[in-house]
């Protein structure tokens, strides 16, 4: 007894010493849950806090830096004052006025009758939603089919949800003159349709695609579609950028062919669709003063709001891990997008949507970047959608004095060189494909053009110096 009570005590001299020394102590057994394995690399941590350091201009991350229309502004600060109800819970799976309108919105749109009750999961922000979808939808084993480049959320959630992520790349197609864009990237349907085995239960498209800015056409929509009934398989479509079409592209739900309703699950962003990614609201409680602003007082918090939209019998079984992950979505965002959808569905297509003013508004910003990026001998591709644009960087020849980044891939080489030595922040396009693709992708990098001009016009001092430097 005596030798079980010394071994005690230095066991415990022990741990109070590496608590001591180290702040922790390791646990004999594995303290992580395997899930998390090879998912803890972020590219958006990453280069975002390379951006800050070097107080770069930030053309990488995917936000706006001007304001919500002012419409959307006045919705939400009528919420927040409009009495307590908006301070508390409501209903856990959406908002009711804002379920209404967006079932009276897009029922028009997908050409079905949307119930507000059942066929909406109201969540936060298009993340959680996909979230929502891998979690309910996919089981140890499956197969989860994963059209290339992707939002590099996809994979892990896959991974996370016990399943197995396929991939397929869009690749460019040779083209005549000057200037690719983005419809010249294609879908081979032979390769798509050899990725179908008996374990294949969803294909993830994100159209329009972030980062190349595709617009899928209904004919490639209808060689997924046809694909997933064969093989009774899901479809998880992203469209958070549906509003954002230029040159005559028209974004088209997959959701609304024939068949398809009831197997698409729809995931978009109020964040998106209104210019507001991340709403930061400041209020304090003295007779009612609110404040639209950064600085720091009684309270701070961030409002998202995203929705998933499906069948009944499909988002029955989101809202089970909705409500036992976040429960509940801010009331007074919800309120405020609600009303920003009352308002579109008034006007949709006139020339006061903002549906209609935000692209009008983006295509100038995309043909100033364009040219721009032409003019330093940068070769763009033109996004049909969306807000972000890749440029192909093969022509340029960079001499890399960064030793520590000698094993990375080439766009990723270039984007620390470019914001290190240049002060010109991008993201890497390889990092928008699976390891076994990346290698063919590594000769683009991206940027976002959803700035201010005065944002624009730095980036183009940048790059036009460094091309006269060079």
């Amino acid at each position: 007894m005596g030798l079980i009570r010394n071994l005690a005590r230095s066991s415990t001299v022990i741990r109070q010493i590496l608590i001591r020394n180290n702040h922790k102590i390791i646990m004999a057994r594995q303290l992580h849950a395997s899930r998390t394995d090879g998912v803890d690399k972020n590219v958006w941590v990453e280069f975002t806090q390379l951006a800050a350091d070097y107080k770069a201009v930030n053309l990488g991350q995917g936000f706006p830096d001007f304001s919500p229309p002012k419409f959307i502004q006045e919705a939400f600060c009528k919420a927040v004052s409009g009495g307590p109800i908006m301070h508390q819970y409501t209903r856990a799976f959406g908002h009711p006025p804002l379920v209404r309108s967006l079932a009276k919105f897009f029922s028009r749109i997908v050409g079905h009758e949307i119930d507000p009750l059942e066929d909406i999961l109201v969540t936060v922000g298009a993340y959680q939603a996909l979230f929502c979808a891998f979690q309910a939808l996919v089981n140890e084993g499956d197969e989860v089919i994963i059209v290339e480049p992707f939002f590099d959320c996809y994979q892990p959630m896959v991974k996370m949800a016990g399943g197995k992520a396929v991939y397929v790349p869009l690749r460019p197609k040779a083209a005549s003159g000057a200037v690719l864009s983005s419809g010249d990237w294609v879908l081979s349907a032979e390769e798509l349709a050899s990725k179908f085995t008996p374990r294949t239960k969803a294909v993830v498209i994100n159209t329009p695609n972030n980062p190349i800015g595709k617009v899928y056409k209904t004919e490639e929509l209808q060689m997924i579609a046809d694909l997933c009934i064969k093989h009774d398989a899901l479809c998880i479509s992203d469209e958070v950028y549906e509003w954002l079409t230029y040159d005559g592209a028209k974004h088209v739900k997959i959701a609304s062919l024939p068949g398809m309703w009831e197997r698409t699950i729809t995931v978009g962003s109020a964040g998106k669709t209104f210019s507001a990614t991340g709403w930061k609201v400041v209020h304090r409680l003295c007779n009612v003063f609110i404040l639209f602003t950064a600085c720091s007082f009684d309270d701070l918090f961030w409002s998202q709001v995203g929705w998933a939209i499906s069948s009944g019998h499909i988002v029955k079984h989101m809202k089970t891990i909705h409500q036992n992950t976040v429960y509940h979505c801010a009331t007074a965002a919800q309120e405020a997008v609600a009303q920003g959808f009352e308002r579109e569905y008034e006007v949709f297509g006139s020339p006061e949507s903002y549906f209609q003013q935000l692209p009008a508004m983006l295509h100038l910003k995309r043909n100033k970047l364009a040219s721009c990026l032409e003019s330093v001998g940068l070769q763009p591709i033109m996004p049909q959608g969306g807000y972000f644009m890749i440029a192909d960087i093969s022509s340029v020849k960079v001499d890399y004095n960064d030793q520590s980044s000698v094993d990375e891939p080439n766009d990723f080489r270039f984007v620390k060189w470019l914001t290190k030595e240049k002060g010109l922040a991008t993201i890497p396009v390889s990092a928008f494909y699976s390891p076994e693709h990346s290698k063919e992708f590594d000769k683009y990098i991206r940027f976002c053009f959803v700035k201010e001009d005065s944002t624009l016009d730095a980036a183009e001092d940048i790059l036009r110096k460094w091309s006269k430097g060079q």
